[in-house]
């Protein structure tokens, strides 16, 4: 059994990289990386002295994923970051998996990516157009629908309130949301590439506890000792807020100068989808394919306090 990792020199990915390494061994794994030249030396060289074929691999060159995906038989897919151009890279990546014979596909999804309801929240329409053509083809999959990560709120959105004079402005008001932690979710993803999932095509990958953004930055306010203001905002105050931090529009904007690396309209989108209840999803599907709950807030906020220590300004100083 052969297995793949798609994009495992990002965060997520790479997380899962470990997982599997931990699980079988190296000569059954393939790691595919965007660019290889974002791979540190020594976890390369750690990859490939345990047996690891490590590939660069672009989901825009269906070729390379082609060539990548040799001898596979089960895929893990990571989506791709371009919001808008992520349903085409998405189909090269499953038409290469099934030319090369992949049996399984597990992809990362996002809650409510068939719900006609959150069909208007920026990222969604991509993966609802990939879930449907997985579907189409008759591969077997596992659709893991993550939710929003923790992690984003306590490091960047803490980062921007600590940029802007403690101003932690935001559209998500009083809503809740059931918040994920990306060791939760790559957890979740190595057991259902393993086949823990079963024959079952969608998981929910949420967290177990409804949290409001108001309380996340209660908590951080509480544990750096700066006085953060929360500040409920429109869509358009909060497009301007910011703006003023030279986040772009839409992922086609200048990125050079920006602390972040979404854009306005996915931050505006997600947080105005948590003051809406979209995201406040129940399930348990991380602790039936892991055997574990899921982390809360409280659990992991201590291995964010570098953020206000350290004084991080840009996400690549984030660890």
């Amino acid at each position: 059994m052969r297995y793949i990792v798609t994009g495992a020199d990002g965060k997520l990915a790479g997380r899962v990289a470990e997982i599997m390494l931990k699980n079988v061994s190296g000569d059954q794994l393939t790691f595919t990386c965007y660019d290889m030249n974002r791979l540190p030396a020594d976890k390369l060289k750690r990859w490939q002295d345990a047996g690891v074929r490590v590939v660069e691999a672009d989901y825009n060159d269906k070729e390379s994923l082609v060539k990548a995906f040799a001898d596979g038989d089960r895929l893990f897919l990571i989506s791709g970051l371009d919001v808008g151009k992520r349903v085409q890279q998405h189909k090269n990546a499953i038409d290469a998996a099934i030319e090369n014979g992949v049996q399984h596909i597990t992809y990362t999804s996002f809650v409510g990516a068939t719900d006609p309801a959150y069909e208007h929240v920026f990222v969604t329409p991509d993966h609802t157009a990939t879930e449907e053509y997985l579907e189409s083809t008759g591969i077997q999959y596992a659709a893991l629908r993550n939710n929003l990560y923790l992690e984003t709120f306590m490091t960047m959105r803490a980062m921007l309130a600590f940029m802007s004079d403690g101003r932690w402005v935001t559209t998500a008001g009083e809503g809740k949301a059931t918040l994920v932690h990306k060791d939760d979710c790559a957890a979740a993803a190595a057991a259902a590439l393993l086949g823990k999932g079963g024959d079952r095509k969608v998981f929910n990958i949420v967290g177990s506890q409804a949290i409001s953004v108001r309380e996340l930055c209660e908590i951080i306010a509480k544990r750096s000792g700066v006085d953060l203001e929360y500040v409920p905002a429109t869509q358009e105050e909060y497009y301007s807020y910011l703006e003023k931090l030279n986040i772009p529009h839409d992922m086609s904007g200048d990125f050079s100068k920006s602390p972040a690396p979404f854009s306005a309209n996915d931050v505006v989108d997600n947080d105005q989808a948590v003051g809406d209840g979209l995201f406040n999803v129940e399930s348990n599907d991380i602790e039936f394919l892991t055997g574990n709950k899921p982390k809360t807030a409280m659990d992991i906020a201590a291995n964010f306090d570098y953020i206000w220590r350290d004084n991080i300004t840009n996400w690549r100083q984030m660890k």
